[in-house]
């Protein structure tokens, strides 16, 4: 005979079963970025590691030479290649109920409900936290490196291992707004920016603006608007711009978690998620407390934010 515990848990899962990425959906649905990356399939899956590695190409083979007949052809080895090493960082969120709420829930209707509302909440609750996690700067206990961990103020910091102050090809750009930011000048400091991130066809494909920059640059085109021409942003409930070639989406500033205007020019052909194979928001087995009359059901997730060049990862600042 089914309890009202295993009929929970049989809710709980089932759902999942039939929707299994009921909360990474969730998540990129109420983030910018993180659809952004979702779309451009930039999530990547990994099955493990010790650690997230990402190889970096970072200097010129110095064998090169021009020569002449029989010059002697320099064959000496040459260092070109190093890794970028992320930790894997995890989240968890867990649905539960009480033995009173579900002897008091046991009916096929009331159960159902408790078990929907339960999951529901964690859905929204796993979304909340890696809206703030993917832009964060990872100082909180066990947090993800976000964007301001990867793109510091003043370019330098320990990225991935690696310390850009003693290696400064791994030095992000970035440009602090020299005059109070307007409509009027808004395009003039993106512009600055932009083009110390243009490497041959190496350039920002998405900018992702706090309120004011974003309400600048929107005023700022006026009558010539330029929408996002993908259609996937707009039904999503997104407001897209375009600067040049770049997607331009505003996001909250409550998830930047700073007061300070911020615009992030990103290259994510070098910039994304790494999430373990299994620990996508995957479920674990229903778990009985020892001493408590309540049943939990974990949902866990594992991966971080990684970067493989800094140099054109770049950060628009307005701290006047």
């Amino acid at each position: 005979m089914a309890t009202p515990s295993s009929t929970f848990t049989e809710l709980v899962t089932s759902t999942l079963r039939n929707h299994p990425s009921e909360i990474s959906d969730n998540v990129s649905q109420n983030n910018a970025l993180w659809r952004y990356l979702k779309r451009k399939g930039k999530i990547d899956l990994e099955d493990g590691g010790y650690e997230i590695v990402r190889n970096l190409d970072y200097a010129n083979n110095s064998t090169y030479q021009r020569y002449s007949g029989y010059d002697t052809l320099n064959i000496g080895a040459s260092e070109v290649l190093t890794a970028a090493k992320y930790d894997w960082m995890q989240a968890a969120v867990n649905v539960t109920a009480s033995g009173r709420e579900l002897r008091m829930n046991s009916g096929d209707n009331a159960i159902f409900n408790l078990s929907k509302a339960r999951l529901k909440n964690a859905v929204r609750t796993a979304a909340n936290y890696m809206s703030i996690d993917v832009y964060s700067d990872g100082a909180l206990t066990n947090q993800m490196g976000g964007l301001a961990y990867i793109i510091t103020a003043d370019g330098t910091g320990t990225v991935g291992g690696i310390n850009s102050q003693t290696w400064t090809f791994w030095k992000n750009q970035f440009y602090e707004c020299p005059t109070a930011p307007s409509a009027a000048t808004i395009k003039t400091h993106m512009n600055t920016l932009y083009l110390r991130q243009v490497r041959g066809a190496d350039k920002p494909d998405l900018i992702v603006s706090s309120h004011d920059f974003f309400t600048f640059y929107w005023a700022s085109l006026q009558d010539n608007q330029r929408y996002v021409d993908n259609a996937s942003e707009a039904t999503a409930g997104f407001q897209s711009l375009k600067y040049v070639t770049a997607d331009v989406i505003f996001d909250s500033n409550s998830n930047f978690s700073v007061t300070a205007e911020k615009m992030y020019f990103l290259n994510t052909d070098y910039l994304g998620l790494v999430v373990h194979r299994d620990a996508n928001w995957s479920q674990l087995d229903d778990k009985m407390s020892v001493n408590q009359d309540a049943v939990v059901i974990p949902l866990l997730w594992m991966g971080n934010l990684v970067c493989s060049n800094r140099s054109l990862q770049g950060l628009l600042m307005d701290t006047m």
